[in-house]
């Protein structure tokens, strides 16, 4: 096998144990979500990963790069951070986890779509359509009129999809200059403050039985986010991106062990259509991205 190959496959390995993590990460938001107010839950997110963030940022020597950042771009993304996390969180009461992936796989379709009038980027006719394909998706799974997921639930995954996609047309205007530690730092950290802010004055205690659901949050989120970092490294978003959407098959698993629930063929329908436009836009994208996670 060719050393080319070889570093292909290491990274397609680390994207799928990133997806595996973040599903694990998401189920235990999900557990906690019935408990805590969708602001808490956001907040605990963040403060159970603040430890390790700022251990990994010590071990690699990247202290001094945290304050060489542009702070309008890192403030406005924590403050998108915080409304995704707390619309997902919130979605999560009562979606199950597969359903809300298959809304939240809009996001790379909403980042093509609004780099045009924010970044100035050109998106061909071909792209285009794949975008209304893939909207025409979202459309099946929600199912207005129907007995589709339409809700406020449902709503809630798409304005969280819609923070990912502004964050992540952040983060494309952050990495031509600042670090990976600060951005995942700054990000980890703001979300902390402004959801611990915005969550104390109705902030419960946490139950003995949700600390070990924390720690595996945490250690779940921190495993994620440093084997995608690893997968982006040297492998082309190309090649790795399209192994994101094994979320679903881990969503499907995880719903089934924990809940004992299963998505109907309608729902499984439109995930596939918005998933084929979403590997349609990935491989006529010519420059690659960096992936981030919240």
């Amino acid at each position: 096998m060719s050393v080319h190959h070889h570093g292909h496959l290491r990274g397609i390995v680390c994207m799928l144990a990133a997806v595996a993590a973040f599903a694990v990460m998401d189920a235990m938001l999900k557990l906690l979500a019935p408990h805590y107010a969708p602001m808490q839950v956001a907040a605990l997110r963040g403060l159970s990963s603040l430890p390790l963030v700022i251990a990994w940022v010590v071990l690699t020597g990247a202290l001094p790069s945290l304050w060489r950042v542009r702070w309008a771009l890192h403030l406005m993304r924590g403050v998108l951070s915080v409304v995704m996390l707390a619309a997902f969180a919130y979605a999560l009461r009562t979606l199950p986890l597969a359903g809300a992936y298959a809304l939240f796989f809009v996001a790379p379709l909403l980042v093509t779509a609004l780099a045009v009038p924010i970044l100035g980027e050109h998106v061909g006719w071909r792209r285009w359509s794949a975008i209304l394909v893939g909207f025409a998706g979202v459309l099946i799974v929600l199912r207005p009129g129907g007995q589709g997921i339409v809700s406020l639930a449902g709503i809630a995954v798409l304005v969280a999809a819609l923070g990912y996609a502004l964050s992540a047309i952040a983060v494309r205007v952050l990495g031509r200059t600042d670090s990976i530690q600060s951005m995942v730092f700054w990000m980890i950290a703001m979300v902390s403050a402004i959801a611990t802010a915005l969550a104390w004055p109705q902030w419960l205690p946490i139950e003995a039985a949700h600390w070990p659901v924390l720690g595996v949050l945490a250690l779940s989120g921190a495993a994620g986010q440093a084997a995608v970092t690893e997968a982006f490294r040297d492998t082309p978003a190309s090649v790795v991106a399209p192994f994101e959407y094994t979320a679903l098959a881990w969503g499907m698993g995880l719903d089934r062990l924990l809940w004992g629930t299963t998505p109907d063929r309608m729902m499984l329908v439109g995930a596939a259509v918005i998933v084929l436009s979403g590997l349609y836009l990935i491989r006529r994208e010519k420059q690659p991205e960096q992936r981030f996670t919240l």
